[in-house]
């Protein structure tokens, strides 16, 4: 493994190469089912628990990605140098706190400095940090870092917009909160009239973020 690579990995946050543990996870959702006054080998329980282990392994498949197949050297030398932006990228993910869904959107952006990356990888990048036990704050933090690391550009630029079920169904219970956290590195935090480029360019035409 190259230092390159070694350092993709460092900075993806991998958990493990194992797989994950359905059968624990198997047991525990059948000791939750008893403690929430349920009968497991009712006919509409049986499968149950075998189905949120199937469907942990997809929505925290991020701590197992491996980010130098996901990239697959899709990475280009491009005589380019101006700003690069995929806006209105759906991702899904769970908050840590009560792991319940939030969802939203993120808008993510660069400057080339020689090197650009896959259209269809950026999406790849924050789905690798959405499908995790996450806090939008953190995420936001990561996808600029990795693709600062992978990349590394004159500026990064990443706003995420979300919705949070625990702020919906539970708490405060406040259905039209959204959340929006940001972070720039490089000339989108230096220079003011690169980062209200990419602001104006995300919000140019943008829909109302809906559940």
């Amino acid at each position: 493994m190259t230092r390159t690579e070694k350092s993709i990995h460092q900075i993806a946050e991998l958990v493990c190469s194992k797989d994950i543990d359905n059968d624990a996870i198997e047991g525990a959702v059948r000791e939750l089912l008893i403690a929430f006054g349920e009968d497991p080998d009712r006919q509409g329980l049986l499968r149950t628990p075998v189905r949120v282990a199937l469907m942990y392994s997809e929505l925290l498949a991020g701590y197992r990605t491996d980010p130098i197949d996901m990239v697959n050297d899709a990475i280009f030398e491009v005589n380019y140098d101006e700003m690069v932006l995929v806006r209105d990228i759906e991702f899904y993910s769970l908050c840590e706190h009560h792991m319940l869904p939030f969802i939203g959107r993120a808008h993510v952006a660069y400057i080339p400095k020689g090197k650009v990356i896959g259209l269809s990888k950026i999406p790849r990048i924050v789905d690798l940090y959405a499908r995790r036990l996450q806090l939008q704050e953190r995420m936001t933090r990561q996808v600029a870092d990795f693709l600062n690391e992978l990349l590394n550009p004159r500026g990064v630029a990443v706003v995420l917009e979300g919705i949070h079920m625990c702020a919906m169904m539970r708490g405060v219970k406040k259905h039209d909160a959204r959340m929006t956290t940001s972070a720039m590195l490089g000339l989108f935090r230096s220079q003011l009239a690169t980062r209200q480029e990419f602001l104006d360019n995300i919000s140019r035409g943008a829909a109302p973020l809906r559940v």
